[in-house]
C-alpha cells in the first residue's frame, strides 16, 4: 500500500506541475516562482521624508501615514459611514457633559511587550497636553481639565466645559497611545513604539522608512510582512517607479498626473470624495478686503466651475465652507454664496469704486495653489482689477501668513478629524487670530455659534450650531470655496484591501498581494 501511495503522489505531482505550466497567468508575479505565491511586502512612495514618528511631537501628514501604521487611537471613524466607533477602546458613558468615562480593551500589549491600560493613556495625554512638550496638536484636547485612571482599564477624562468634538479629537491620528517606557527611556521621534499593526524597524532619513509585521497583533498578524516607505522627491518619477513595479503604491495624486496614471494597465486608481477644503481668503485687517461688498465682487468674477473641471475628476464645487463628508455640513450652504457673475462683479466694481484696484495674491509654491492662483488672477483681470501674484517657499509662506503680512491667499485644510467644529474654530474663530485665523475674521455672532457647537454633547444642536455658522461665514464671503477635495490612491493590481477613508488616511492592516 506505502508503494501505491508514493507512485500516486508522484502522479498527481506531476499532473499539478503540467496545469502550472499552461496557465500563463499564474507565472507572472514579482516573486518570479512560477506560481501565486507574490512575496507579501509593499512599497509606498512620498515625495517628501517624513519629519518624525512620535504622533506627540508630529503634525504633518508625511509621517501621519507612518504613524497610522504603527500606532492606534482610542477611536476610529468609520471610512464607509464616517461614525466614530471605539478601536483600542471598548465603550464610553457620559454621566454629565463634562465628564467622559472610557472603558479600554484588555490584553493588549505595546511593540516593547509594555502593558497598553490607563496608565498609558493618561501618560499619553498629559504628555500631548503639557505646556513643556509643546505638542504641535494640543489644540486636539485644549478643552481636557483632566485625565484621571479609574482603575487598569478605566480612564476618566474630565473638560473644562461639554466638549462635544472629543471623540473626534480622539480619532486623530495626532491622539495615538504611545508606550510610556518607550518615550521616557528613548526619543519616539526616531524610534516609535504602539500597538499597531506594523512595528517600526529602521528610518534612513532622505531615504526611506521600514516596517515589519506586528506578529502578537492583537486583532491578528496582518498578511503584509514588511512595509517600506520610500522617498521619492518627483512625483514623475514615482509614477515611473510604479509602472514597473518598483513601487507598489502612491496617493495624493496631481490633477495633472491623473490621465498618466490612468493610462497604466497594471495600476488600479481609488477615488473618493474627501474632508479637504481649499480657499481663497482676504486679510480682514486690510482695506478693502474687510469691505464685504469688494468680497463679493471678487466671488461673483471667479468661475470656480471651469476651475473645478480642470482637475480631472479630483475636486467638487460646492459654495459650503463645511463640505459634504464633514459632520455639520447642510445642503442649505451648497448654492449659498455668490456665484460666478461677472456682470454682476463689474457693477458691484463701479458702484463702490473698486475700479483699477490693486491685489497681490500670495500664493505658495506648490503646484495646486499656483494653478489656483493663475486662474484667479485671468478671471478677476477680466472684470477690472490689476492682479499680480507673489510665491514663496511653504514654511515661509506659513510664517508670513500667521503674521498678516499678505492681502489675499490660497489656503487648504485637511479636516483629518472630519468634524466641523474643527474646521470653523481654528480657520475664523477670534481665538485663533495670529495663528491658523489666517484671514483675521472676527464675528462674535459667529463665534458664538461655533462656540455653542463645540461645548454641548448633544449632536443634533452641535450640527444646527454648525449650519447657522457656516451659513454666516459663507454669506460674509470671508473665504471663496475654490474646491472640495477628492483624496486618491494608485496602486499596483497585485494589491488587494487597500482602502482609502475622506480624509486620505490609510491603514495597510488588510491589505495583501496575490
Amino acid at each position: 500500500m506505502k508503494k501505491k501511495s508514493i507512485q500516486w503522489s508522484i502522479f498527481i505531482f506531476l499532473i499539478a506541475i503540467a496545469l502550472t505550466g499552461c496557465s500563463g497567468d499564474a507565472s507572472t508575479n514579482e516573486s518570479g516562482d512560477g506560481g501565486a505565491d507574490v512575496s507579501q511586502e509593499i512599497t509606498y512612495a512620498t515625495t517628501t521624508d517624513v519629519v518624525g514618528l512620535s504622533p506627540i511631537d508630529t503634525n504633518d501628514s508625511v509621517s501621519s501615514a507612518v504613524i497610522e501604521q504603527v500606532y492606534e487611537t482610542l477611536f476610529v471613524r468609520d471610512p464607509e459611514t464616517m461614525e466614530i466607533k471605539p478601536r483600542l477602546a471598548e465603550s464610553y458613558e457620559n454621566p454629565n457633559p463634562t465628564t467622559w468615562v472610557i472603558k479600554l480593551k484588555e490584553d493588549i500589549t505595546f511593540h516593547d511587550g509594555t502593558p497598553f491600560n490607563a496608565e498609558a493613556v493618561k501618560y499619553t495625554f498629559d504628555q500631548f497636553m503639557s505646556e513643556e512638550r509643546a505638542a504641535p496638536r494640543a489644540s486636539l484636547l485644549d478643552p481636557v481639565e483632566s485625565v484621571e485612571v479609574k482603575d487598569e482599564y478605566t480612564v476618566v477624562i474630565k473638560t473644562k466645559e461639554p466638549y462635544g468634538p472629543l471623540l473626534a479629537a480622539l480619532s486623530h491620528t495626532n491622539a495615538s497611545i504611545v508606550s510610556p517606557e518607550a518615550d521616557k527611556g528613548g526619543d519616539l521621534n526616531q524610534n516609535p513604539v504602539g500597538t499597531g499593526p506594523f512595528v517600526f524597524e529602521e528610518w534612513v532619513q532622505g531615504d526611506h522608512v521600514s516596517l515589519s509585521a506586528n506578529e502578537d497583533y492583537w486583532r491578528g498578524a496582518p498578511e503584509l510582512e514588511s512595509v517600506t516607505m520610500k522617498v521619492v522627491p518627483e512625483y514623475s518619477t514615482a509614477i515611473s517607479m510604479l509602472q514597473t513595479g518598483e513601487v507598489q503604491f502612491i496617493d495624493a495624486i496631481p490633477a495633472e498626473q491623473l490621465p498618466r496614471i490612468e493610462s497604466l494597465e497594471n495600476v488600479e486608481v481609488q477615488k473618493r470624495e474627501g474632508t479637504p477644503f481649499y480657499y481663497l481668503g482676504f486679510n480682514m485687517s486690510k482695506e478693502p478686503f474687510n469691505d464685504s461688498n469688494f468680497r463679493k465682487a471678487v466671488s461673483h468674477a471667479i468661475n470656480r466651475e471651469a476651475y473645478v473641471k480642470q482637475l480631472n475628476g479630483l475636486g467638487i464645487k460646492n459654495e459650503s465652507i463645511i463640505g459634504p463628508k464633514v459632520f455639520g455640513y447642510s445642503e442649505d450652504a451648497a448654492d449659498a454664496g455668490y456665484s460666478y457673475d461677472p456682470e454682476k462683479a463689474k457693477q458691484l466694481i463701479e458702484e463702490h469704486g473698486f475700479e483699477g484696484q490693486e491685489i497681490t495674491m500670495l500664493a505658495a509654491n506648490r503646484e495646486s495653489y499656483m494653478k489656483m492662483a493663475e486662474i484667479v488672477q485671468a478671471q478677476l483681470t477680466e472684470v477690472g482689477f490689476n492682479v499680480e501674484i507673489e510665491t514663496m517657499e511653504w514654511g515661509t509662506f506659513l510664517d508670513t501668513t500667521a503674521e498678516g503680512n499678505f492681502q489675499m491667499t490660497f489656503l487648504g485644510w485637511s479636516n483629518s478629524t472630519a468634524d466641523g467644529s474643527e474646521l470653523l474654530y481654528p480657520i475664523l474663530h477670534s481665538d485663533n487670530i495670529g495663528s491658523s485665523n489666517r484671514m483675521k475674521y472676527n464675528n462674535s455672532e459667529f463665534d458664538q455659534l461655533v462656540e455653542a457647537s463645540r461645548t454641548t454633547v448633544d449632536q443634533e444642536v452641535r450640527k444646527e450650531k454648525l449650519k447657522q455658522a457656516n451659513l454666516m461665514a459663507v454669506k460674509d464671503g470671508v473665504l471663496v470655496p475654490m474646491h472640495h477635495g477628492v483624496v486618491t490612491v494608485a496602486y499596483d493590481k497585485s494589491v488587494k484591501g487597500l482602502q482609502i477613508d475622506p480624509t486620505g488616511q490609510w491603514s495597510l492592516y488588510n491589505v495583501h498581494r496575490e
